[in-house]
C-alpha cells in the first residue's frame, strides 16, 4: 500500500500539480516548440523525398527529341516544381524579344538567360530553406529552456529543505523529479530538430548542386544550340 502511494506521489500528474506558473510555462513552451518542429520535420521529409525522386527526370530531359518534349518530361515527374521552372523560364528568356525602350532591350540574350536562371535558383533555394531556421533555433534553445525548468525545480527543492529544516526525501523528490523531467523534455525536443536540420541541409545541398549543373547545361544549350521554333 505504501509503495503504491509512493509511486502515485512520484507520477507525472503529481509533478504537474506541484509545479507553479514558471514550470508550467516552460513545459508549454517546449510542447509548442516540439509541435512546430515536428510539423516541419514531417512536411519537409515528404517534400525532400519527392524532390529526390524527381531528380532522375533530369536524365530524361536530355534524351527527349525536342526542348518542348524535354520540358514535358521534367514537368510530369517534378511534383515539387523544383526543376521545371528553370527549363520553362530559361526557354522563354531565349525566345524573348525585347521591346524597344525597355531595360531588356539592351541586355545580351545570354545575360538575360543567365539572370533568369539565377532568379529561379534563388527562388528554389529560398523555398528549400523554409523551416530550417526554426529547426536550428529549436535545436539550440530547447536544451536551455529545459535547463531553466531544471534550475527552477532545484530552487524549489532548496526552498523545501530550508522550510523543513531537515533533508526529507518527500520534500525534495518532487522538485528534483520536476527538474530532471524538464531536462529530459528539453533534450527530447532538441535532438530531433538538430538531426532533421542536418539531414535537410544535406538534401538541399545536393539538390542545389543539381540545379546549378542543370542551369549551366541549359545556358550552354540555349546560347549555342537551336532556339525554340527554329
Amino acid at each position: 500500500m505504501n509503495q503504491t502511494l509512493a509511486t502515485h506521489s512520484l507520477s507525472l500528474s503529481h509533478y504537474w500539480s506541484q509545479g507553479d506558473a514558471v514550470s508550467h510555462a516552460v513545459a508549454y513552451a517546449l510542447l509548442l516548440m516540439s509541435i512546430v518542429s515536428w510539423y516541419y520535420i514531417l512536411s519537409k521529409s515528404w517534400s525532400s523525398w519527392r524532390i529526390r525522386r524527381s531528380a532522375s527526370a533530369l536524365e530524361g530531359f536530355w534524351k527527349a527529341p525536342t526542348l518542348a518534349d524535354a520540358i514535358g518530361v521534367v514537368k510530369s515527374a517534378d511534383s515539387e516544381n523544383v526543376y521545371t521552372p528553370l527549363a520553362i523560364q530559361s526557354a522563354e528568356a531565349a525566345n524573348f524579344r525585347s521591346q524597344e525602350g525597355s531595360l531588356n532591350a539592351s541586355v545580351d540574350p545570354s545575360e538575360l538567360i543567365t539572370r533568369t536562371l539565377r532568379q529561379e535558383i534563388n527562388r528554389v533555394s529560398s523555398r528549400l530553406e523554409t523551416g530550417l531556421t526554426l529547426l536550428a533555433s529549436v535545436g539550440s534553445t530547447a536544451p536551455f529552456i529545459g535547463l531553466l525548468g531544471t534550475v527552477w525545480g532545484i530552487y524549489h527543492a532548496l526552498i523545501a529543505v530550508s522550510a523543513s529544516g531537515t533533508v526529507q526525501i518527500d520534500k525534495v523528490a518532487g522538485p528534483v523529479g520536476e527538474a530532471l523531467i524538464m531536462t529530459a523534455l528539453g533534450l527530447a525536443v532538441a535532438i530531433p530538430a538538430v538531426l532533421a536540420y542536418n539531414a535537410f541541409t544535406r538534401v538541399n545541398r545536393v539538390t542545389l548542386a543539381e540545379l546549378d549543373a542543370f542551369a549551366h547545361d541549359l545556358h550552354a544549350y540555349l546560347t549555342t544550340g537551336a532556339r525554340i521554333g527554329k
